[in-house]
């Protein structure tokens, strides 16, 4: 029996980025995920699996109600967003299932691994790295994470995109800019205008809010 469901399609800041919004859950226990290759999406979503066999797909992010997918140069969203949107509500209709979670949750911390690369070919010179073992916690990590939660999470989420926090190291706040963030053109105006002055003005020990390369 086919599962009653609607999709709509919102642009988000990021050209490249399309956002579509379900009237259900695409993935639950509040986890976020971000795919970006087939390979990946068969670990554990079918949804993403599947629209990665549109050609112009290189990216998939998965979101509370909505998934935003990621394009390449090779067609504008004038030509594909009505396919494409009308394509994930007969799959949504079909399948109860976008993200398998037991399957996420055994494979986020491979998921997690570096793949600028794959990204974002340009982001290298927009973006820190910082190695693993230099992320030991902080006395601000709760507070920090408290702010980027209530004031920055919902507004991200809106466009489309997710910012996770990293670590905070020698006065620098390291975030992971995921989804329709990634990459974005006015990612970083919103990450130096928006989020480091938040933190700034908040928090006397924040100089600066720093992009990761993963």
């Amino acid at each position: 029996m086919a599962i009653p469901t609607s999709v709509y399609a919102e642009m988000t800041p990021n050209p490249a980025v399309m956002k579509f919004v379900a009237d259900r859950l695409l993935i639950e226990g509040g986890y976020q995920a971000e795919l970006r290759s087939q390979n990946e999406a068969a670990l554990c979503s079918p949804l993403a699996e599947e629209l990665f066999n549109f050609p112009f797909v290189t990216g998939i992010f998965i979101s509370g109600h909505f998934v935003s997918v990621t394009k390449d140069e090779s067609l504008g969203w004038e030509m594909i967003v009505q396919q494409l949107r009308e394509y994930i509500r007969e799959w949504l209709m079909e399948n109860p299932v976008a993200i398998d979670t037991k399957a996420f949750e055994k494979v986020m911390e491979q998921l997690a691994q570096p793949d600028l690369q794959a990204a974002n070919p340009s982001a290298s010179s927009n973006v820190a790295f910082l190695d693993e073992s230099e992320m030991s916690p902080s006395e601000y990590d709760d507070e920090i994470k408290d702010l980027l939660d209530e004031f920055v999470r919902p507004a991200v989420e809106q466009d489309g995109g997710a910012i996770d926090f990293k670590a905070f190291k020698e006065g620098k706040v390291y975030v992971h800019m995921r989804g329709a963030c990634s990459g974005c053109p006015s990612s970083m105006q919103t990450l130096k205008g928006g989020i480091e002055q938040l933190l700034t003005s908040k928090i006397d020990a924040v100089e600066e809010v720093v992009a990761l390369g993963v």
